[in-house]
């Protein structure tokens, strides 16, 4: 396998944002992302070192940083990590490990914590099933979500808990042609 180089963290934004408005938003496969999207209240951090252990520094530190905002400013955190966690096997054990340190420092009840992957890939399915789409970002992302916010959120939605299967509809009807149309990979050009 040939190593590519390591990807900067201004590219890293760029697709992370790409694929929040393509995707995310422009598919509508989450009805919550489009208000803090269109306020402003999205944080993009990136970590690029290849170290696990720096990660889960990374995340707490954003956590504290999270906490100490408030949600008018900043409702939510988005971080990327392009240079680490390439197997997603390995990312989805990553991300246990951070929900239990997040709950240690004091964060459960707090912040939940969503993961996106670019390979990631539900139980069950096969990896080119296009339904792991849901969850495919541009790089392994871990997302901080405020539980206030997200209570609000699904109050305000009155079928909240259709939302999974509207978007595994979505992304049938879409295929993997119209998914590649989007252009939400990681260093798409435009």
């Amino acid at each position: 396998m040939i190593e590519s180089a390591p990807i900067s963290a201004a590219q890293a934004e760029a697709d992370t944002r790409r694929w929040l408005e393509r995707a995310v938003i422009g598919l509508n496969l989450c009805p919550f992302a489009k208000a803090v999207h269109v306020r402003g209240q999205v944080h993009y951090a990136v970590y690029l070192a290849g170290d696990e252990s720096g990660l889960i520094d990374a995340l707490l530190a954003e956590a504290r940083a999270l906490a100490a905002s408030a949600a008018s400013e900043r409702d939510t955190t988005l971080l990327m990590a392009p240079n680490t966690l390439a197997d997603f096997l390995d990312f989805n054990d990553f991300t246990g490990r951070a929900e239990r340190r997040l709950a240690r420092a004091g964060f459960d009840g707090i912040f939940q914590l969503a993961s996106f992957h670019p390979r990631f890939q539900f139980g069950g399915t096969e990896a080119d099933d296009i339904t792991n789409a849901t969850n495919r970002a541009p790089h392994p992302t871990l997302h901080l979500l405020r539980e206030d916010s997200v209570s609000r959120a699904v109050d305000a939605f009155p079928e909240a808990e259709a939302i999974f299967g509207r978007n595994i509809e979505t992304l049938e009807a879409l295929g993997a042609d119209g998914w590649a149309a989007l252009d939400v990979g990681p260093g798409s050009a435009s």
